[in-house]
């Protein structure tokens, strides 16, 4: 297992709504409407800023509020990072974007599952690179 993959699946860590316009208006669309979402673990070398699709029966928005910005989100997608198949799960406070989670590794790569690679031990995302990624698990180099 890789290293930074490892200590993504240890207990929980700080994320944040990642992208490239992180706001409440953003994250209703891209979780309601294009079914991709990015979520940034602020606790790694850099940041790491992973694109997920969404898995709607997982994700739970009955606790959030879009219209004022209050309330909670939970969100779920599968991805392979580093190789590692792995499931993103985070929960956000609408009110700051920020949250907490982690990944649980899994068995084998879905065939919807986004794919991220990184030379060195942290990845960080852009938006173009990781929208490019499509349900057939279409590889996407990610650089740090």
């Amino acid at each position: 297992m890789n290293e930074l993959t490892e200590r993504l699946v240890t207990g929980d860590h700080p994320v944040t709504m990642g992208g490239p316009k992180p706001s409440v208006e953003e994250l209703q669309k891209r979780i309601e409407e294009i079914g991709w979402v990015h979520i940034k673990f602020t606790d790694t070398r850099g940041g790491t800023d992973l694109g997920i699709p969404v898995d709607r029966e997982a994700t739970d928005l009955s606790k959030a509020d879009f219209e004022n910005g209050t309330g909670t989100i939970h969100v779920e997608g599968n991805l392979t990072l580093n190789y590692d198949p792995v499931r993103l799960i985070a929960d956000l406070d609408l009110a700051t974007l920020d949250g907490s989670g982690h990944l649980e590794l899994r068995e084998e790569p879905a065939p919807e599952d986004a794919t991220a690679e990184s030379a060195s031990d942290e990845v960080d995302a852009s938006a173009e690179e990781t929208e490019e990624v499509d349900a057939s698990a279409e590889e996407t180099m990610v650089t740090a």
